[in-house]
This record gives structure tokens, sequence and C-alpha cells, in this order.
């Protein structure tokens, strides 16, 4: 019998949260830029009783991301695929956030669609600030869900000068995140699988921590704060909705957006943090982003 894999892109803490919740009797196939980091979470993971193999990735590039895929069938069957990778704006500058967090997801899709197996399902963490971003007009959001992973950066809304900030990138990519899994629903139904994307809130790993220290710092505290739980999300938070997705309760559910936020978005829009409301939207994706997770 052909051994069942687990695919996780990324190696942080949402990743590990997922491998402990899902990898036992799997093979974990952990992918991630850094080997240090995929060193330290094959030891870790393996002092646990996993099965672990690691693999460097970058995710901006399509062969990269194609050499992936291939080692994933090569392991055996591949029935649940984990996209976790991704730059904060406290992280990097908005176009590395673009290239990693847009055209990222765009060329794992993309490149498991053939791969996964029937009956096997995928998830991709977007983000909250997906949901809180100025909104896009329809064409920009029919153009972020089909435009061709090669060409997607090249779309004129997403140019440099219009996008200039790393805090608009992430709203702008998690809001293609949704659209993207949406339309690439479609390809991995064809093969029998599910694909589905969830939006966590201000979540307590090392990124989320780093978020709260830099300057959207105050205005995501004040967001948690308004929040019904009125607290941080755990990586295990995020891991039982991934399990939750990939597994047989959730066989009806695909194309969608999970928000696991502990309730922020609905402050937000239910006008719970007043003058911190979401910001109306511009012409253009060029305005503040919302908060980012």
């Amino acid at each position: 019998m052909s051994a069942k894999v687990l695919v996780i892109v990324g190696a942080g803490g949402m990743g590990l949260a997922v491998a402990r919740r899902l990898g036992a009797g799997r093979t974990v196939l952990l992918a991630d830029i850094g080997q240090d980091a995929l060193r330290a979470a094959e030891q870790t993971l393996g002092d646990e009783g996993l099965t672990v193999v690691t693999q460097v990735v970058d995710v901006t590039s399509a062969a990269s991301v194609q050499h992936l895929a291939l080692t994933a069938r090569a392991a055996g069957e591949v029935d649940q695929v984990v996209h976790t990778a991704g730059l904060s704006p406290v992280q990097a500058p908005a176009r590395a956030i673009l290239e990693v967090d847009l055209l990222g997801v765009a060329l794992v899709l993309d490149a498991f669609a053939p791969v996964v197996a029937a009956g096997g399902a995928g998830v991709v963490i977007a983000s909250m600030a997906g949901h809180l971003a100025p909104a896009l007009t329809p064409e920009q959001e029919h153009a972020l869900a089909h435009t061709p992973a090669d060409q997607l950066l090249q779309l004129p809304f997403l140019s440099p000068d219009i996008v200039t900030t790393p805090a608009a990138a992430y709203g702008i990519a998690k809001r293609a995140n949704h659209v993207r899994v949406a339309a690439a629903g479609s390809a991995w139904g064809e093969r029998g699988a599910r694909l589905n994307s969830i939006s966590p809130g201000v979540i307590s790993t090392p990124m989320g921590q780093q978020e709260l220290a830099g300057e959207s710092g105050r205005v995501m505290r004040a967001m948690v704060d308004a929040s019904a739980t009125g607290r941080l999300g755990t990586p295990g938070d995020i891991a039982a909705a991934a399990a939750f997705l990939l597994g047989p309760d959730a066989s009806f559910i695909t194309g969608t957006d999970l928000l696991v936020d502990g309730g922020v978005v609905a402050a937000v829009r239910s006008g719970r943090l007043g003058t911190l409301t979401a910001p109306a939207a511009p012409t253009g994706p060029s305005g503040p982003s919302g908060p980012t997770a």
C-alpha cells in the first residue's frame, strides 16, 4: 500500500502545528526556503515520532515548486497539502510580499493540482487582512483569480508605483489567495480533491509577535480586545481548522475561505472599534490594507 503523504509548505509555527495534528501515520514532506529551519523542524518532529522528509523550496520559482510536487508524488499518495509559507508586512518590502504571498500560492496550487490524490484536499493559509483590505473591482479580482501565474505580477494594478507599502501588498495578496483558491477549486475537483483557504486572525506565532511589536501592533491589539473571544489565536487553533477542512467531515466544502479570527472581523464590521474600522475602498488597491496577521 502506498504511503499517505502530508505536504506542508512552510516550517513556521503554523506548519509545525499542522504536522503535529495530522502527521501521525503519514509521511510528512516539509518544505521551506530555510535549510536551518528545516533541520530544526525535522529533528523536533522526528523526536516526537513523526516520519519527516524535508526539501528546500523557493515558492517564487515555478521550477522549485514543481520539483517539490514531483518529490511528493514519488513519496506516495498525496492526500493533504497545506500551504503556510508567507511574509508579513514587518518582514519584507511590498514587492517581496507579492512574490511570496501572491505568486507563491498560485504556483503551489498549479503544481499540486495534478498531483493531489482523489479524495484528497488542500488548505492555503491566507489572512483576515484579505477580508479587511480595501475592496478590489470585480475586474481586478477576476484577474487575480484567473491570470496565469507567470503573468500575475505584471498586472497593472500590482505595479510598484501603485502598491507602495508592505501593508497594502499584504492585503491584496491575501485577498488574491481567497479568489485564487475559489478558482482553482475546479481544477482540484477534476482530480476528486477539494481546496479551501483559512484566514487566521492575530495568531501567537513568531511572525504574529513581530507584527504585534511593529507599527501596526496597537491597532492589532485593539482589534483583539474588541473581538468576541478577546484573545490571541494559537497555532493549534489553525491546525484544528485545517484538520476539519482536510478531513471527511468537510467533504462538501470546497472553493471557500474559513475565517478563524476570534471574531475580529465581526468586531470591525459591526463598528465596535469606533474609528478603527476597515478603511473605505479606494479607486485602486493602493490604500491601507487593514490589519495583518
